[in-house]
């Protein structure tokens, strides 16, 4: 990408006239053809590296194993000992593994991007003199760009034209309220702070409207030069912690049973170079090789699968923190509602019809340029008068500080301003208010009755707004200083019916360990009618009032006993799931508002929907294609499914390859011979992990879905200790048998040895995907084939020339009867022990409850 030239460096002190100058474009917007060209010239307007690279590195990163990389060393320093056969063969089984990896990440990684398409942010660009909406990821220098409410800046630009513009810079400046912004020219040497003339990428829009011409894009922006810092690394999720960890202890016992073997191998007198090989193997035996790819392979499957079902996750890790989330915080609109907001009358102070106050809540609605709102649209739907003969004349948009929108209108005859917004700080800045007859009256003498009207209203179930007016002069352009002093016309009611169903919807939420509580800035008198009418009885309700007034502690505990949070303020929310979180909650947070962003990145799953702002999309880890409760449950189900399936392929390895490899280290330092060779033991290695690599399609028990599942790393220790140590139990029957029976010698040894370890390693997996009993719970499909599969290639290797390769060689029929007898007893005393380990585990976590 070429650099933008220098005299950008500080575009903020040139005109616009100057800039599109400049950037040799016009106030028309580019035509297609001159975007491609520029498209080409300064790259794709992403802060993210170069994926053209990535495939290269993802096979590189396959070798990063401190292990791997020793076991190559050593097996090419074998190489130069004159043992090239075997180095051959133990660097191909290394290659396989490392291809199958990548293999398998890879197609994870390419199903991942294409479905980010479907959430890909868009802004409205003008292009060919027509304003289009395209990705952002298209924009390029000279683009004319055009900006409301909830939008990402797109890139570091210029402004043409803004009205009431109030941007949130707080990336850059750490500043938590809005920036003003206005055209002009502000000196070059300006800190970012005051350049109020300029837009920033990696901010966003609050409230007001603006369209800018873009300077910079891609990593030449601000936001760019610094992302290294900005863009932190996603605070670690529980399972990417459990992982680590587990990690971490594998590494203690490798590193461990590494060092004795191989001490004890060369106090033994046997050949330091074998020995030092054979440790090594036995370490990439015991290291689950392909656990990032079966995680990734895992996670992406289940992200396919969620995306059929309208969820589409953004953050793979996010799926595992999705499935064992206990508490849902969420707007009741369109989640509890429908989401059609409808218009249930236009009332006087008294409570009666009024047309005049539709009317004027209508011209409020409709001629409002700031964002579309169903409230607005539910007015304007609503009114059937006389035909507007008004035009604009100044505009204060809605904010989430004003909480009112402000329109400034003249025809002929009169130029009035325009008040709608909530009722409580509507009242605020009237002085008067208008009776049905069209007298005016101090506001004193009635807002009693308007109080109390409300609040019946609201205890029916309507949202309730207010509507004001004042007379405004034709030769000044209201603004926030205006207003004040003005008329209190009446109040629009509002309702939007539960949706249909969902009650049953919160039961299967209930059922499933998920609590809902609703997070509104409805007053608690409409969000108890509302609650009550989904069948939350007796709901227990805290106010944004009282949150405020709450100490931390306090809230820790009122919080998780709490169904509904009214009237609060989208600075609460943040505060509201942080100490549910810090009740040992997993939570999740729905939003799709402007102020929604610091929530869903406080929840331990964002959650936003397609149609939400853009800043609220961005900040999400998942995003829904339908905003419905029962969309959300069904992703709930898959991200408990994920996330079982990927513990499946961890006991396996923890049981079968620990209890295989502790086994050959303790038969090498009493066996004249090594158990198995080096190369023998990665092929074990491989050929048990084959199968695992179809277990993100297996089947998972309902038993596993019913409630959230957690990382728990005591439970998966006590799991290999067990199991680890049934199998060794029947490795040494193994050995006996092989040395007492058959009197075998090394290479016979080897043989029989691992076949039984592989074909064990293998079948144990049926038992150990399943907390029920094996026959209860049968595979999926393709695991089934793959477990088929490797059974047959283990008893057919022997007898092909490839055995020579691996010094293998054929074995008496007879041991094969002994063989399943040993394999047959260790399947049924591992389900005898599963179902001991759980029952013990169980009443172990029961008693720690209670």
């Amino acid at each position: 990408m070429e650099n933008t030239p220098e005299l950008f460096q500080n575009f903020w002190h040139l005109s616009t006239d100057e800039a599109l100058k400049q950037l040799n474009c016009n106030k028309d917007g580019l035509n297609d053809m001159e975007a491609t060209k520029r498209l080409s010239l300064y790259g794709p307007n992403t802060i993210k590296s170069n994926s053209n690279t990535s495939a290269f590195l993802l096979f590189l990163s396959q070798f990063k194993s401190p292990v791997t990389i020793l076991l190559i060393v050593a097996a090419l320093l074998s190489a130069g000992l004159k043992d090239v056969p075997d180095t051959v063969i133990i660097l191909s089984i290394v290659l396989i593994s490392s291809f199958l990896g990548f293999w398998q990440e890879k197609g994870a990684a390419d199903a991942i991007k294409e479905l980010l398409k479907l959430v890909q942010l868009h802004c409205s660009v003008l292009r060919d003199k027509q304003k289009k909406e395209l990705p952002v990821e298209v924009v390029v220098p000279g683009d004319i760009v055009f900006l409301s409410a909830g939008d990402l800046i797109p890139g570091d630009s210029l402004l043409v034209e803004s009205q009431e513009l109030f941007v949130d810079e707080a990336a850059f400046t750490g500043e938590t309220y809005p920036v003003e912004k206005v055209c002009g020219v502000v000196p070059a040497d300006t800190p970012l702070a005051k350049r109020t003339n300029a837009l920033f990428m990696g901010s966003h829009v609050i409230s007001g409207k603006a369209s800018a011409l873009i300077i910079k894009t891609g990593t030449q922006t601000e936001f760019g030069k610094i992302s290294s810092q900005l863009q932190q690394r996603s605070p670690e999720t529980d399972f990417e912690r459990g992982i680590r960890k587990f990690g971490y202890m594998l590494m203690e016992v490798t590193l461990i049973l590494v060092i004795i073997i191989f001490g004890i191998n060369v106090y033994l007198h046997k050949p330091p170079l074998d020995s030092f090989l054979f440790s090594l193997a036995l370490a990439v035996g015991l290291t689950p090789q392909l656990l990032p790819a079966i995680i990734s392979v895992n996670l992406s499957t289940g992200a396919r699968r969620m995306a059929k079902l309208k969820v589409i996750v953004k953050r793979l890790s996010s799926i595992e923190n999705f499935g064992s989330m206990n508490v849902l915080c969420s707007d009741k609109t369109g989640t509890i509602t429908e989401g059609k907001v409808n218009l249930k009358d236009s009332l006087d102070i008294n409570g009666e019809h009024s047309d005049k106050v539709l009317q004027y809540a209508w011209l409020n609605a409709s001629m409002q340029q700031g964002f579309n709102n169903p409230i607005d649209e539910a007015i304007c739907l609503s009114y059937k008068g006389p035909a507007n003969t008004y035009t604009v004349q100044a505009e204060i948009p809605y904010d989430f500080i004003r909480k009112r929108l402000t329109i400034q209108v003249k025809n002929k005859t009169e130029n009035l301003a325009i008040t709608k917004g909530a009722l409580n700080v509507v009242l605020a800045i009237c002085t008067q208010a208008e009776t049905p007859e069209g007298k005016l009256v101090g506001i004193d003498q009635c807002k009693k009755a308007i109080v109390e009207q409300y609040q019946q209203l609201s205890n029916d179930g309507y949202r309730t707004l207010g509507v004001a007016y004042k007379p405004a002069a034709a030769d000044h352009k209201f603004t926030r200083d205006d207003e004040e002093g003005m008329i209190f016309l009446g109040f629009i009611t509002l309702f939007d019916p539960p949706k249909a169903g969902v009650a049953d919807i919160l039961i299967k939420l209930e059922t499933l360990g998920v609590k809902l509580k609703i997070i509104t800035g409805d007053n608690a008198l409409v969000a108890r009618s509302l609650a009550m009418q989904v069948g939350i009885k007796d709901p227990k309700i805290l106010t944004g009032a009282d949150l405020q007034k709450m100490s931390n502690a306090a809230l820790t505990h009122h919080a998780p006993l709490t169904h509904i949070f009214a009237e609060v303020e989208p600075n609460q929310k943040e505060r509201i799931i942080t100490f549910l979180k810090k009740s040992g909650n997993v939570v999740g947070f729905m939003g799709d508002g402007i102020n929604d962003a610091p929530a869903l990145h406080t929840a331990d799953v964002g959650i936003s929907v397609n149609t939400a702002v853009d800043v609220a999309k961005e900040a999400a880890d998942i995003v829904l294609l339908s905003r419905d409760l029962d969309v959300l449950s069904n992703g709930i189900i898959e991200g408990r499914k994920t996330f079982t399936n990927t513990m499946k392929y961890i006991f396996m390895a923890t049981s079968a390859n620990f209890g295989n490899m502790f086994s050959m280290a303790g038969a090498s330092l009493f066996m004249p011979f090594l158990p198995l060779l080096p190369k023998q033991i990665l092929l074990t290695n491989l050929l048990t992990d084959f199968p695992e690599m179809a277990i993100a399609t297996d089947r998972v028990d309902q038993i596993n879905i019913q409630s959230p599942q957690h990382w728990d790393l005591k439970f998966i220790r006590h799991f290999m200790i067990i199991f680890g140590l049934l199998s060794s139990v029947f490795d040494y029957l193994t050995f006996g048998v092989l040395i007492y029976v058959f009197h075998a010698k090394e290479k016979a040894f080897q043989t029989g040895w691992f076949i039984e370890s592989v074909i064990s390693a293998t079948l144990i997996v049926l038992v150990v995907r399943t907390r029920l009993p094996f026959f209860k719970s049968l595979p999926g499909k393709y695991l089934s084939i793959a477990t088929a599969f490797i059974l047959i290639f283990v008893l057919v290797l022997p007898l092909t020339p490839m055995s020579l390769w691996f010094g293998f060689v054929q074995l008496p029929i007879s041991f094969y009867g002994w063989m399943l007898m040993i394999v047959v007893c260790y399947i049924l005393s591992a389900e005898l022990v599963k179902h001991w380990f759980y029952k013990k585990m169980h009443l172990a976590a029961k008693y720690k409850v209670g």
